[in-house]
């Protein structure tokens, strides 16, 4: 009987190696940054620095936030910057619904904290090759108010992920 067992723990072993280097065969680049006592500041920048070599093949970019029950909004607004290796710069401006119409919060978890994986480029395919910069603030303000919100609650991480295209 040992020898049965031996050889069925190898397979297990052997198998769920495969599985666990295949669930991310996509995936180019995934990073998160942890915002400091989930709060974070205006004007903060969270900064991702990621290389690409492949000038041909399309992929889907997102930013990736966490977030708990201190999150006070049902949007949330974002100014990034993608700068290329050859100094171009591209600057957006960002929306994103944060709740559904009941003000629950979109995204996954189970626990207090939902993280949300935000679309930012589809299909894009990246003309340089080299290293590239990407950085995200909020641009969060109160309804009627000019000045932006010091500091926005709720926050606990800001990632970015960099997905091959199917």
């Amino acid at each position: 009987m040992e020898p049965i067992i031996r050889k069925n723990n190898f397979s297990i072993i052997i198998f769920l190696f495969i599985f666990i280097t295949s669930c991310d065969s996509k995936s180019v680049f995934n990073q998160y940054k942890t915002i400091k006592n989930a709060s974070w500041e205006a004007n903060q920048k969270v900064n991702f620095k990621f290389t690409i070599h492949d000038t041909i093949s399309k992929r889907n970019i997102f930013i990736n936030l966490r977030n708990n029950k201190n999150y006070q909004f049902s949007n949330l607004y974002l100014i990034t910057a993608l700068n290329f290796p050859n100094g171009t710069k591209i600057v957006d401006t960002l929306q994103y619904k944060m709740t559904n119409a009941r003000g629950e919060f979109l995204g996954s978890g189970f626990s207090d904290i939902k993280e949300n994986k935000l679309f930012y480029k589809e299909s894009k395919v990246f003309p340089t090759s080299g290293a590239y910069t990407f950085n995200v603030y909020h641009a969060m303000r109160k309804n009627g108010q000019v000045d932006g919100i010091q500091y926005l609650n709720g926050v606990t991480d800001i990632g970015l992920s960099i997905e091959k295209k199917d």
